[in-house]
């Protein structure tokens, strides 16, 4: 949609010449130090390059609520986006950049090759682990002396949220990767440190340990009560007795 700009309207989209422009490279005249201007030299930083594509308006977008962490990758280094922590079950809600920040600066980042362990049943629980490229499998002990497989995870999804408050417990299962993995580890050593430093991550942490636990089944689901049957013969709507 294109608005004329003497009709004193404004504009709702792009026209297309700007369209075509943030689409589009533009080529400029090729510079050097041995024919540029001396000003140019000063205030420009060289970086002696054979050939590249520079883009501008660039801008860090992200899906907040979607279950889904994402991150930033500069090079072999990833990074989480400190606002997507909130992902967390033990972070939702929680919206101090400040704290998120300090624990985005706390994880570590790990890389595994295909058949690595990640973590063993039965040893200590202490970290959350993200997912930030690659695929794993939760693998349990099942019924007949073979792994039974409880999910596969992979890029954005995350396991050990559990582990990072409440009384101190071990994994109840194991996870190896199926593909070369990359992940970054937040310990919980890190939230308790970010905790006594800040008192609203506190107050967060100690309303989400007084919130009642909604009622399970066996298989670790929500318990929903269910009736059915009735007694005697029900009276329908406009029945004659």
């Amino acid at each position: 949609m294109t608005t004329s700009v003497e009709s004193g309207e404004q504009p709702l989209s792009l026209g297309t010449a700007a369209a075509r422009n943030l689409a589009t490279t533009t080529k400029s005249v090729p510079q050097m130090q041995a024919i540029s201007s001396r000003w140019l030299l000063r205030v420009l930083p060289w970086v002696q390059v054979s050939a590249g594509t520079y883009r501008v308006n660039r801008r860090l977008t992200y899906t907040v609520g979607d279950g889904r962490v994402e991150f930033i990758t500069t090079g072999s280094q990833v990074r989480v986006i400190p606002p997507e922590l909130g992902e967390l079950p033990t972070l939702r809600g929680f919206g101090d950049t400040a704290v998120l920040e300090s624990l985005a600066d706390g994880c570590v980042q790990r890389e595994y090759a295909p058949g690595d362990v990640l973590v063993e049943a039965g040893r200590p629980a202490d970290q959350v682990f993200l997912i930030a490229h690659g695929k794993v499998r939760q693998t349990a002990p099942g019924a007949y002396d073979e792994g039974s497989t409880l999910a596969v995870l992979a890029d954005g999804e995350y396991f050990g949220d559990a582990a990072l408050t409440g009384p101190e417990r071990t994994w109840e299962f194991t996870v190896r990767a199926v593909t070369r993995t990359t992940v970054l580890t937040l310990p919980r050593r890190a939230v308790e440190e970010a905790a006594d430093r800040s008192e609203a991550l506190r107050d967060h942490l100690r309303d989400l340990a007084d919130r009642p636990t909604p009622a399970q089944n066996r298989r670790g689901e929500a318990d929903i009560a269910i009736a059915s049957g009735h007694w005697g013969e029900p009276v329908l709507p406009g029945t004659f007795v």
